[in-house]
């Protein structure tokens, strides 16, 4: 009887452990930043850009899931686009918690992708630089794909999808839909000249198609499960859309 009770116990435990890791995997987004923080070389500072943590973050933890942040380098992150004017911007900028997390992102080596149903990629110029060879970061995004996960990205980055490679080979992006920022918007910006490639152009020869709205102009595309937006005005789109694609999941 002591054995059987032993076991009994051992069960139980066990049980409860696949079911707390249950809730913690169905509650979990892990959001990915930049590190880099230097445009090329003009030597302009660069960084994530700050609408496309701050819109995507409230729809997450609005919708009851808790945001984590993964960078290349992990700790604090060099931040664009600082517009204070933006309502969510100065929120993220004044919430403790937000800022307490985002200041000490995790490494990759530290993301542990069973706790998480859905990785979402920030833009900003950064990511150009630091995000398409990271293959820390590309194993990471195969896997949570691979398994079921939700995968989206807004304005540049997607960047950080350009070589994510799936088991059988192939580009994830090969033969999907997506939208990032533009050709047009990237030369409109003056910044064509310095970055390492142009994100359109590197998206269709992965495989991808491209489809996109006039600049600056709200655009997101889901394919599956694989979201992406054209600019900072899609970001909350974006989010929004894993959110309703997780919840699908769910029910």
């Amino acid at each position: 009887m002591k054995k059987l009770a032993i076991i009994l116990i051992a069960m139980a435990s066990s049980i409860f452990a696949l079911q707390s890791h249950a809730e913690e995997t169905e509650d979990k987004i892990l959001m990915v930043i930049t590190s880099h923080g230097t445009l090329g070389q003009s030597g302009e500072p660069t960084g994530y850009y700050l609408s496309e943590v701050s819109h995507a973050y409230y729809v997450f933890t609005g919708a009851g899931y808790e945001v984590d942040f993964v960078s290349p380098k992990g700790g604090e992150s060099p931040v664009d686009g600082y517009d204070m004017e933006d309502p969510e911007n100065k929120r993220f900028v004044n919430d403790q918690k937000a800022q307490q997390k985002i200041s000490n992102a995790l490494t990759p080596d530290e993301v542990d992708i069973l706790a998480y149903q859905a990785i979402y990629y920030a833009g900003g110029h950064g990511t150009m630089w630091d995000l398409p060879d990271n293959e820390a970061l590309a194993s990471i995004t195969a896997h949570s794909y691979e398994s079921g996960g939700v995968v989206g990205a807004v304005c540049h980055g997607p960047a950080g999808l350009v070589n994510v490679k799936l088991s059988d080979g192939s580009y994830l992006v090969d033969g999907k839909t997506v939208s990032a920022f533009t050709n047009e918007e990237e030369v409109a910006s003056g910044k064509d000249k310095y970055v390492p490639f142009m994100l359109e152009t590197k998206l269709e020869n992965r495989g991808a198609k491209h489809v996109e709205s006039d600049n600056w102009q709200k655009k997101v595309v889901a394919d599956g499960r694989l979201v992406t937006g054209q600019n900072p005005a899609s970001a909350k789109g974006v989010a929004e859309n894993i959110v309703e694609l997780l919840k699908s999941k769910r029910e």
